[in-house]
C-alpha cells in the first residue's frame, strides 16, 4: 500500500513539474502583440452578435477607435431579441459600420460558424479580422496583429484575450484557460510545424488572410461544429497555412461568461467536443489533471501518517503554487484562483462529466439554441 501510494506521490509531482517547466518555457516564448505596423491592404472588422446588448457597445466603440485605419466594420445582429439592434443603430452615423441582419438558421449549421460566414461572404477587406461580440479590443490592436502577422509569416492569428472575471465561479475557472494553454504543449510548435496535432485556439479574436480564408473553405468548411475556432485552425494546417496561436492579453480583453451558471454551461458545451468526443480522451485528461494538480494536495495530510509521502508530496504542491502565482502575474488572475486552485480543478472535472452528459444526452444548449451531439451533426 505504502509503495503504491509513493508511487502515485511521484507520478503526480513529476506531472506538476512538467507542468511547471512547460508553462515557463511558453510564457518566455509565447508571442505577444507589442510593434505595430501598418497592414498593406485593407482590413475588414467582423462581429457576429446574438443578444450582445451587454457588451456589443464598448466591442464596437473601441473597433471604431482603432489607431489602424479599418476599411470596414461588419455586424451580424443573429437573431437577436434585446437591445442589440438599438445599440448598434446609435452607432450607425460612422460610415465605416454596417449593421447586417441574420435571417436563420439553416439545417447543418451551428449559430457562430453561419454568422461568420454570412459575414466573411460580404466582407471586401484582405484580412479579416473576427472579433467576438464580448471582446473590447485595445487602440493600438489590430496595428499589433499585423505586425505578430508578419513577424511570424502567418496566414492565421488566433489569440486569447485578458479575461475580466467578475464571480466566484468566473475568478476559479477562468485561469484554468492559461494554464491548459501553456502546461502541456511547446506554444511555438503551433506556427513552427503543419502537423494539426499541435494545435491550440481561441476564436475571440481570429485574424486571416482573405486569399487563405478562401483556400481553406471559409466557415463551412467547420458549419457544424461547436468548437468552430479549433476546428477552423485545423482546417487551416490541413490546407497548407501557417497559424499563429498568439498571447492577446495586450490586444484586448473579454468577460466571456457573467455568471457561475454561464460559466458552467458555456464550458459543458464544448469541452468534451474539444476532446474529440473520446471517453478514453476524456479519461486520460480527466487523470493527467487530478495527478498534476489535486493528488498533491490530498497527498501532504496524508505525509503526517506516512512521512515518505511528504517530499513528493511537498514539491508536486510547491509546483502548482508556483506556477499558478507565475500566470497570475503575468495575466492578472484573481487571487481566488491561486488560493483556490485543486477546488477550481475540482471543479473543472466536474464540467468535463456534465459536457460528456450533455453529448450522451444529445442536447448542447447555447445562446438560445439546441444542437445535436457532434456525431449526429457528422461533424
Amino acid at each position: 500500500m505504502i509503495t503504491a501510494l509513493l508511487a502515485l506521490a511521484w507520478t503526480a509531482a513529476g506531472l506538476a513539474a512538467l507542468a511547471a517547466l512547460m508553462t515557463a518555457f511558453n510564457l518566455l516564448t509565447w508571442p505577444r502583440g507589442r510593434q505595430q505596423v501598418r497592414h498593406p491592404g485593407r482590413v475588414s472588422v467582423l462581429v457576429p452578435a446574438r443578444n450582445e446588448e451587454a457588451s456589443i457597445g464598448a466591442c464596437v466603440d473601441a473597433l471604431l477607435a482603432q489607431e489602424h485605419p479599418l476599411h470596414e466594420v461588419l455586424v451580424l445582429d443573429d437573431g437577436s431579441t434585446d437591445r442589440t439592434a438599438e445599440i448598434l443603430a446609435a452607432r450607425a452615423s460612422d460610415p465605416r459600420l454596417r449593421v447586417l441582419t441574420g435571417d436563420g438558421l439553416p439545417d447543418g449549421w451551428v449559430g457562430k460558424p453561419h454568422a461568420c460566414h454570412v459575414l466573411g461572404h460580404e466582407a471586401t477587406g484582405d484580412l479579416l479580422l473576427f472579433v467576438d461580440a464580448d471582446v473590447t479590443l485595445d487602440s493600438a490592436a489590430v496595428g499589433r496583429i499585423a505586425a505578430l502577422l508578419d513577424r511570424h509569416r502567418a496566414d492565421l492569428l488566433t489569440a486569447v484575450p485578458g479575461q475580466v472575471t467578475g464571480s466566484w465561479m468566473e475568478h476559479l475557472i477562468l485561469p484554468l484557460l492559461h494554464l491548459t494553454y501553456t502546461a502541456w504543449l511547446p506554444l511555438v510548435l503551433i506556427h513552427l510545424t503543419q502537423d494539426p496535432r499541435f494545435l491550440a485556439a481561441n476564436g475571440q479574436i481570429l485574424a486571416v488572410r482573405a486569399d487563405a480564408y478562401r483556400a481553406i473553405g471559409g466557415f463551412e468548411a467547420v458549419k457544424n461544429e461547436v468548437v468552430d475556432d479549433m476546428a477552423f485552425c485545423g482546417a487551416a494546417k490541413r490546407a497548407g497555412k501557417r497559424v499563429l496561436f498568439a498571447d492577446g492579453s495586450t490586444l484586448a480583453r473579454c468577460r466571456m461568461y457573467a455568471s457561475p451558471g454561464e460559466v458552467w454551461r458555456g464550458f459543458s458545451k464544448n469541452l468534451y467536443e474539444g476532446l474529440g468526443e473520446s471517453p478514453l480522451r476524456l479519461l486520460a485528461v480527466g487523470s493527467v489533471y487530478f495527478l498534476a494538480f489535486i493528488a498533491p494536495f490530498l497527498l501532504l495530510p496524508l505525509a503526517l501518517a506516512v512521512p515518505l509521502l511528504a517530499v513528493p508530496a511537498l514539491v508536486g504542491v510547491g509546483l502548482n503554487v508556483v506556477t499558478r502565482v507565475a500566470l497570475a502575474v503575468r495575466f492578472g488572475h484573481h487571487p481566488l484562483g491561486v488560493l483556490g486552485h485543486p477546488i477550481a480543478v475540482v471543479l473543472l472535472l466536474g464540467i468535463a462529466l456534465n459536457s460528456w452528459r450533455w453529448a450522451r444526452r444529445g442536447q448542447l444548449e447555447w445562446a438560445g439554441r439546441t444542437y445535436a451531439a457532434r456525431s449526429a451533426r457528422g461533424a
